[in-house]
């Protein structure tokens, strides 16, 4: 049995007892990054991003068998699966779940939006700190609010949210600035930005000047958010 470290990059390479997979050690690796999500990116994962530019042809074919979609933008080097959308009456199960997002969330999403977009215009990188969040997510308090430890509370989970699903990379030496991934680009749509204004606007009406920072639930962050 081949066990050995020359021979994981073989195909058809047996990596296990039992093993009968057909793809090499690396490229295994890489569907699996890809599954267990958000994205893989050169930056963060600069040995498995070559990986999948040499083997994507086999790894889409593998994810078009799970009713997932390879999605890979060379400009920002970033790669995410999506599920298929089916034009047929296909009765296609969901593997992904999307990510659910309170209001907050959401506001929180269009700021980190329109900062890459920012800063794409500058030819920098998107850099925000913990303060421009805060203070940002802080406009959106209702009117009349009494429990300010409440609010606060929801607007650390938004940002740690967005952490946990790798939208914000803090920063080397810093423990207060974080870089926006590029990838937010890809999976909050122009639509999607759309959407999310005209809620705000109407919550705004609705709440004669406050907005209401409790869950609603929300998909427009896009088809790649999924646990």
């Amino acid at each position: 049995m081949q066990t050995n470290g020359d021979a994981r990059g073989a195909p058809g390479s047996v990596l296990f007892s039992g093993d009968v997979g057909e793809l090499p050690y690396e490229t295994r690796r890489v569907l699996v990054r890809l599954l267990l999500g958000p994205t893989l990116d050169a930056r963060r994962h600069s040995k498995l991003w070559p990986i999948l530019a040499r083997d994507e042809s086999v790894i889409r074919a593998r994810l078009h068998d799970l009713f997932l979609d390879l999605v890979v933008d060379q400009g920002q080097q970033v790669a995410y699966i999506r599920q298929v959308d089916a034009e047929t009456d296909l009765d296609v199960p969901v593997l992904l779940r999307r990510l659910p997002l309170t209001f907050i969330d959401s506001v929180l999403m269009l700021f980190l939006r329109q900062r890459l977009t920012q800063a794409d215009t500058h030819g920098e990188r998107a850099v925000v700190s913990l303060q421009d969040m805060t203070e940002h997510l802080a406009n959106y308090e209702r009117h009349g609010n009494t429990d300010k430890a409440k609010f606060a509370r929801q607007i650390a989970n938004s940002i740690e949210k967005a952490k946990e699903h790798s939208l914000l990379s803090k920063l080397r030496g810093s423990d207060d600035r974080f870089e926006v991934s590029p990838t937010l680009k890809l999976v909050f749509s122009a639509d999607a930005v759309s959407a999310l204004s005209k809620l705000y606007a109407q919550r705004m009406d609705s709440s004669e000047g406050g907005l209401d920072p409790g869950p609603i639930q929300d998909d427009s962050s896009g088809d790649a958010a999924h646990e």
